[in-house]
């Protein structure tokens, strides 16, 4: 755990006189003055304004302040250890094989619970209660930053929530199914069931208001893992008489399998997607450092053992034929098939919701009247109309285009990568780079630039296969 200097000023240099952002509003005090707050910060214009821009949003959150670490952890959990991601990669080993596969999983895991500390090690670096990462990003490296991770934060937010959109549509449909064999309701059926379900949820203020939910979804995440595991073993161990035995080697042409790798590589970026890190961090109480290290902690204890062990069972018992989410490979009894793919609906209903609060937010904020509190008619309706008109567009998008592997990739390279894998890095060698030692800072650089570069040639494979994909297919495929 990166280790942090005990007075964090900003290049090592002048202070900031800032009250503790805790203690500026209490309880969504809608009559909250920024202005009168900011006068005694002492810092650059930039410095000034961003937490000006801060002070004066904070009281439009009722959540800050309200968490415990284990709130925080499964928030945590249901983001990053959603089905959608890891029971698509025993099929992105199929595309680097037994080696290079367990190589970049492991690689992904360390280096994202690092970058996830570093990220909450980055809590009021220069006196400011930062409650989005866009606004710390902001303080540390100017406007630019956190233009850019607005931008990268919607990317994920619309990739993601496609994916996971469908993903539960496959999911009811295969529940559906193994009910009534001869139903005729199709995947687009189902996709515009669950875009329903989000709407209702969505209309929930903030993410601490969904901890039950996601205490649900952490705990479907492990039963997810286990049956899965179970479901994998036994399809492994029972394999019809005359099939071919397990094929580990990576097939295709040479184009076909460098592309194939590029995708995977997107795909293993986009399981440990989180791109609301600060955003969960803002609902903890104090010490809200401590608390988030226990709660990065708590959530990669779950996913490390999440993802190795379904990965590894499913890509052995299926090797280069497993199909690109997990489930379908399955045989196995009835029950425990409707079972895992239960745990995976709700899983997914949780991880929907964390990752449409920062494009929700980012619009309200422009469209709201903030000296009202959240929950007046005019913001109600505000938010219905807003949350409306994104459930309908990612519905939209779902239901044309339902080849969810391709978008995962896609969303995994160009969404996930710079802010889980480069941008926690660069923003604290700025933030300390008065006390961070040369050979951790040229680590954290050159790990920024080696992961930069993996995202440019993953978004390169997915867009391949986008292509490709979109030639195999109608629009409004019932796949």
């Amino acid at each position: 755990m990166p280790r942090l200097p005990e007075d964090s000023a900003h290049g090592g240099s002048e202070s900031f006189k800032v009250p503790p952002a805790a203690s500026l509003v209490k309880g969504g005090d809608a009559s909250f003055k920024a202005g009168s707050l900011t006068e005694s910060f002492e810092g650059t214009d930039v410095e000034r304004e961003t937490s000006r821009e801060f002070q004066g949003k904070e009281s439009f959150r009722s959540d800050v302040g309200a968490g415990t670490w284990l709130h925080a952890g499964y928030h945590l959990a249901t983001t990053i250890a959603t089905p959608a991601a890891y029971a698509y990669l025993p099929f992105a080993f199929a595309g680097l094989s037994w080696g290079p596969g367990l190589v970049a999983l492991l690689i992904g895991i360390a280096t994202t619970w690092y970058a996830s500390v570093l990220l909450a090690s980055l809590h009021e670096w220069n006196g400011v209660r930062y409650l989005r990462y866009s606004d710390l990003a902001a303080s540390i490296s100017g406007p630019w930053a956190g233009r850019a991770v607005i931008f990268f934060q919607q990317i994920a937010s619309l990739g993601n929530n496609v994916t996971l959109g469908i993903v539960a549509g496959i999911s009811m449909k295969a529940l559906n199914r193994s009910f009534d064999p001869d139903s005729t309701m199709t995947l687009q059926q189902w996709i515009v069931i669950f875009g329903c379900i989000q709407l209702v949820l969505c209309q929930f203020p903030s993410i601490h208001d969904l901890r039950v939910l996601n205490l649900a979804c952490t705990i479907c995440t492990c039963g997810f893992a286990a049956t899965a595991t179970a479901l994998s073993i036994y399809s492994g161990c029972n394999r019809p008489a005359g099939d071919p035995p397990v094929s580990y080697d990576v097939v295709g042409s040479t184009s076909g399998i460098v592309f194939g790798v590029f995708s995977s590589l997107g795909t293993v970026a986009f399981a440990f997607g989180d791109t609301v890190l600060p955003e969960i961090q803002a609902t903890l109480k104090a010490p809200v450092k401590r608390n988030m290290h226990r709660a990065v902690a708590m959530c990669y204890s779950i996913i490390s053992a999440s993802y190795l062990i379904v990965t590894i069972t499913g890509y052995w018992a299926f090797g280069n034929a497993v199909k690109p989410y997990l489930p379908a490979s399955f045989g196995g009894p009835t029950w425990a098939n409707r079972l895992v793919e239960f745990f995976a609906l709700i899983q997914i209903a949780g991880c929907y919701q964390i990752y449409v609060r920062p494009t929700l937010e980012a619009v309200e904020l422009k469209t709201m009247d903030t000296t009202q509190p959240l929950t007046s008619r005019r913001n109600l309706l505000t938010r219905f109309v807003i949350s409306t008109i994104y459930v309908a567009v990612v519905t939209l998008i779902g239901c044309a285009l339902p080849f969810f592997g391709d978008f995962l990739a896609l969303c995994g390279a160009i969404g996930f990568t710079p802010l889980d894998f480069c941008l926690p890095m660069l923003l604290y060698n700025t933030a300390f780079k008065g006390a961070v030692g040369r050979l951790r800072r040229w680590a954290h650089t050159a790990g920024a630039y080696f992961f930069a570069l993996v995202g440019v040639v993953a978004a390169i494979g997915a867009v391949r296969w986008i292509i490709v994909d979109s030639v195999n297919f109608n629009l409004f495929a019932d796949l």
